[in-house]
């Protein structure tokens, strides 16, 4: 049953990805699968409503039922009440795209945005994804609040990744990054330039309880009109939005999730 489980959830993991679907024979093979294991699966999965099959004997690709869970689920948990009128005024003044990131045990995940920027160019990734901690500014905000050793291990235990994935000035090595977490700890929130995708910047804070960080607010955009003296410009507004929802976090069950003894 562990094993039908993780098999399962790899599928959804690796369908994710991939919008326009996948052949049985690439999935088997790709996620070490007997092909004979990988299609009672899947039948399972479509049975229970998770995947289709794009035309008879086609590739297999996600349904909108999971999205669907995960939407009712941050419904249910409060946090787009709590967390939606900072994010959109936050949104209006910089014109940019405002991200709420929450800590959910080792990791950092985005679940809700306001997008600032009405017509033209845009920044504006798909919600749901795990934040890279090593070049992204809400991962980067997260880990300012730990200790060097404790970021370390977050770090060593995501990745840094594949740097033909992200942005031509993302750190690649421990030196690099503590190096730019030190100078974010000294400015109070984080800053990134073409470290997560080329073209972007971005900066973010730490949504605090206590000492502990329990979530991330961040602003991203283009370089273009994001520049370091508009984030400077905008570092206060920022910071007073993550210390408005520090106290009133409590109220979703969704914040808080880091493991105690941990920060």
């Amino acid at each position: 049953m562990t094993l039908a489980l993780d098999r399962g959830l790899a599928l959804l993991e690796r369908l994710c990805g991939q919008p326009e679907g996948m052949p049985l024979t690439a999935l088997a093979d790709e996620l070490d699968i007997p092909r004979s294991a990988c299609h009672r699966l899947l039948a399972e999965l479509q049975r229970r409503g998770y995947v289709r099959q794009a035309h008879s004997q086609g590739d297999y690709l996600l349904t909108a039922k999971l999205a669907s869970l995960g939407l009712g689920f941050l419904s249910s948990s409060g946090i787009v009440d709590i967390a939606e009128p900072l994010l959109e005024r936050l949104a209006k003044e910089s014109g940019e795209l405002v991200r709420l990131a929450i800590v959910d045990g080792e990791r950092l995940t985005w679940v809700a945005k306001a997008q600032g920027v009405r017509k033209g160019l845009r920044y504006d990734p798909d919600m749901g994804m795990d934040a890279r901690l090593s070049c992204t500014a809400s991962g980067h905000a997260w880990l300012l609040s730990l200790s060097d050793e404790r970021a370390l291990e977050l770090v060593s235990r995501q990745g840094f990744g594949q740097p033909k994935d992200y942005g031509p000035k993302a750190p690649t090595t421990v030196k690099a990054l503590l190096g730019v977490l030190h100078a974010a700890r000294t400015r109070g929130y984080a800053m990134i330039d073409e470290m997560f995708a080329p073209g972007m910047t971005a900066m973010a804070a730490p949504v605090l309880r206590g000492r502990e960080a329990v979530g991330v607010i961040s602003i991203a955009g283009p370089r273009q009109r994001l520049t370091p003296a508009r984030m400077q410009q905008l570092a206060p507004a920022m910071l007073a939005a993550t210390a408005e929802l520090g106290p009133i976090s409590r109220s979703s069950t969704l914040f808080g999730r880091a493991p105690l003894g941990k920060s």
